[in-house]
């Protein structure tokens, strides 16, 4: 087909890619600079990191793993992916959330402070999600709970309405489902 104006310029549209979430569970030599070397790999990038934890897992190796909640498009992700791997005191880098059966857990220490039929119901709303309730007072209620992160999210949602104060979140710990080690 002829352009019947030449000087226009078709611009094809520009494909989206969605955003995902991914879980990325990073084996390092657990040494002083590790971590500021991944983090400065998603920093230095412009990557951005919603929730981090770190433990050493195998302490005669001197070996940690690194597990990283991050969101990209899926090349992103995949780049960040290669990126952690050619990082030295990198051992191996797997993407829990593509191979689909990881569990994953969170903690989290939920501050709520009220009276009468708010605290009632925020023991109530506990019980239900199997919170324990770790210190409390007249006046307030800090609970601990456990599960997916959805599971939390969910709670605390519900605590805003009855006097949520304060909340402090572990990060997801995340691990791969079957006999075999990562």
């Amino acid at each position: 087909m002829i352009n019947p104006n030449p000087q226009s310029h078709y611009t094809a549209p520009a494909i989206r890619e969605d955003v995902v979430s991914r879980t990325l569970s990073v084996i390092v030599d657990n040494e002083p600079g590790t971590l500021a070397r991944v983090i400065g790999l998603f920093s230095g990038r412009g990557y951005n990191i919603d929730s981090l934890t770190v433990t050493e897992t195998e302490h005669e190796k001197h070996i940690s793993r690194i597990t990283i909640v991050t969101r990209g498009t899926p090349a992103v992700i995949e780049q960040i992916k290669h990126q952690l791997e050619r990082l030295v005191p990198v051992h191996r880098v797997r993407d829990l959330t593509l191979e689909g059966r990881a569990l994953e857990r969170e903690m989290a220490l939920i501050k709520v402070a009220g009276k009468g039929e708010k605290r009632i119901e925020a023991l109530r709303l506990a019980e239900i999600f199997r919170a324990q309730v770790v210190d409390t007072s007249i006046e307030h209620f800090v609970f601990e709970i456990t599960g997916k992160p959805s599971k939390l999210e969910t709670f605390i949602n519900l605590m805003m309405e009855l006097g949520l104060v304060e909340v402090s979140r572990t990060g997801i710990a995340a691990i791969g489902r079957g006999a075999s080690a990562m």
